[in-house]
């Protein structure tokens, strides 16, 4: 489900909860980020709704390079992010120029 990650990482990662809602978050330390987000330790919107898949991960050199993909990323429309997970790189460019 994960893939193998270096130690201390930084990543931007999607998850979709259960509601069906596609989180995105920018952290290092995988794995326990992702533990915490199982066991409802790592904020209250996956304490309410847990993840149920793991659907993207980005790595980054930089956790300030993750961040800002992050902020990026959440200020993207829910069809924008699913081209994005699926790779479908045509729908992608047509949402960037509807969107703005």
């Amino acid at each position: 489900m994960v893939p193998s990650l270096a130690r201390g990482q930084s990543v931007v990662c999607f998850l979709r909860l259960t509601s069906g809602v596609i989180y995105v978050g920018s952290f290092t330390g995988f794995e326990q980020r992702l533990d915490d987000h199982l066991t409802g330790q790592a904020c209250r919107t996956t304490q309410l709704d847990p993840p149920a898949a793991v659907l993207r991960i980005e790595t980054y050199a930089a956790f300030s390079d993750a961040r800002r993909r992050e902020l990026q990323l959440k200020r993207w429309i829910r069809a924008k992010k699913l081209a994005l997970i699926r790779g479908d790189h045509d729908r992608l460019k047509q949402l960037s120029r509807s969107c703005g």
